[in-house]
């Protein structure tokens, strides 16, 4: 069923553990996620990126095929939609329009101020339609001050003030995590993400979540984090699994067999994922 993420999330954040966010890029990738996640009857996310937005068709048809599936393949799992990363006002309410029942603004480019106005205006128009938002502060993947050149991560005192003048459901503060496969070892504030939880007392996201060892997943948990999103290691197995059948099989021209040699291992992902996140 499809649902917002206010009631999962309140209960991972209550009982310390973490709904998983997976990407999706087509058909396929949507059926396998969902079928996973419906194994191990755990409520799943499926992002959506604004770039996977365009290839899938738009965001009618996403919904669709998402409905679809649920239906066909009698999914009874809660399922979200979720725009991943939204860039405006605009995209947010054209998904909201279409079904998505949950969004990410991210404003966090501007100034605090600017990010504030930006996503109070997604939020005023999104809660109307029992839809819930997330929000960032700060830089996913480290933003340089000039002046000193150490990594700004999100401050305590600006998520207080984002979370009480915007009224957003998930906040998703920048603490060090980056997107994509890291370069060296993952350096996330623990510390700073335990205070920013207990101020503002609202789930909190962790982007980024491919290649965080499992050990700094579960203290992300342990700190508050209910939302991770995963969607490199999703694309880096898929394709791992594609280039292997297509070495063996260098005759093969049927689209559905080259697309579906890829799901033993992004199911491998999403069952490993939906594991460690939820028996931290």
């Amino acid at each position: 069923m499809l649902v917002n993420l206010k009631e999962m999330m309140n209960k991972a954040k209550k009982n310390k553990y973490a709904i998983p966010q997976f990407n999706i890029n087509n058909l396929e990738w949507t059926k396998y996620i969902l079928k996973e996640s419906e194994e191990l009857k755990s409520p799943v996310i499926l992002g959506v990126s604004e770039s996977a937005l365009k290839y899938m068709g738009g965001p009618n048809t996403v919904v669709s095929l998402i409905r679809g599936l649920i239906k066909d393949l009698n999914i009874s799992i809660p399922v979200a939609i979720h725009l991943d990363h939204g860039s405006s006002f605009k995209i947010c309410q054209e998904v909201i329009n279409a079904g998505f029942t949950s969004v990410m603004i991210d404003a966090s480019s501007y100034e605090l101020e600017k990010n504030i106005k930006i996503t109070k205006e997604v939020v005023l128009y999104a809660h109307q339609f029992n839809v819930t938002v997330e929000g960032e502060i700060g830089g996913i993947g480290g933003i340089e001050d000039d002046a000193s050149k150490e990594i700004c991560y999100a401050r305590v005192n600006d998520c207080i003030a984002f979370v009480k003048q915007t009224n957003v459901d998930l906040l998703a503060p920048a603490l060090g995590s980056v997107h994509g496969f890291y370069q060296g070892e993952p350096d996330i504030n623990f510390e700073r993400m335990k205070k920013i939880s207990e101020k503002t007392n609202i789930p909190l996201v962790l982007h980024g979540g491919t290649g965080i060892p499992n050990d700094d997943i579960i203290k992300a948990i342990k700190c508050g984090t209910t939302k991770i999103n995963v969607n490199t290691e999703l694309q880096f197995q898929w394709a791992k699994g594609v280039k292997h059948y297509l070495e063996i099989k260098k005759d093969v021209y049927d689209p559905r067999k080259i697309i579906g040699s890829g799901e033993l291992n992004l199911k491998k992902v999403v069952r490993d994922k939906i594991i460690l996140f939820r028996n931290n």
